[in-house]
């Protein structure tokens, strides 16, 4: 291959790249928008962690990163936890979709990027414990007490604390938010691979 063919086709890849991200970031910024109440009030089940791990199957674990990012800057305008939402949100995706993202591009295999997802998501609710304990929570102390915050766990189970309240009920939430995207990635993926890559790239 020419030199310019090399760079006529990176090019291409770049252009691909560019356009995935941006179509998959406003996906997961509608998405985002979608919530599905759960029995604690201000915790809510939505499934924009899709796109960003599709995207980082698709270009690599950064892009799926940087759709995290995009996807939590565009909320910030209608933030209604002063941002520290947000923060939780980033961090947390950035997790999954980093960690799925490595292990899949070790072995480009839908086993390996169920996996990888698996994984991924067992990290991201592992770091969902001290996110919401030092850096969600204390926020909503501001408007609402402790006591109150508790008050809504105990309506659901028998908890004493916090830090418990948290591990029961946050933790598999998490973990289960995260593993609906892979189960779904896992269909529509290798289908969407494509259209997501271009007609040419196999």
């Amino acid at each position: 291959m020419s030199k310019l063919a090399k760079k006529q086709k990176q090019n291409v890849n770049k252009t691909h790249l560019i356009v995935g991200c941006g179509m998959l970031s406003a996906v997961a910024t509608a998405l985002q928008y979608l919530e599905i109440p759960s029995p604690v009030s201000f915790i809510a089940l939505d499934f924009s962690d899709l796109p960003a791990l599709l995207g980082a199957f698709a270009y690599g674990p950064v892009a799926g990163v940087i759709i995290e990012l995009i996807k939590n800057v565009i909320h910030l305008a209608v933030s209604k936890s002063g941002y520290v939402g947000e923060l939780s949100n980033f961090i947390l995706g950035a997790v999954f979709t980093l960690i799925a993202g490595l292990i899949y591009q070790h072995k480009k295999t839908k086993k390996s990027a169920i996996i990888g997802g698996v994984i991924g998501a067992l990290v991201m609710a592992a770091v969902s414990y001290p996110a919401n304990l030092f850096v969600v929570y204390p926020f909503y102390y501001n408007f609402m007490p402790k006591e109150a915050v508790l008050g809504i766990y105990q309506d659901l189970f028998r908890v004493n604390s916090i830090e418990m309240a948290i591990l029961i009920y946050n933790v598999p939430f998490t973990f289960i938010k995260g593993l609906i995207s892979v189960i779904v990635s896992a269909f529509i993926y290798h289908p969407l691979r494509p259209f997501l890559k271009g007609k040419n790239t196999k």
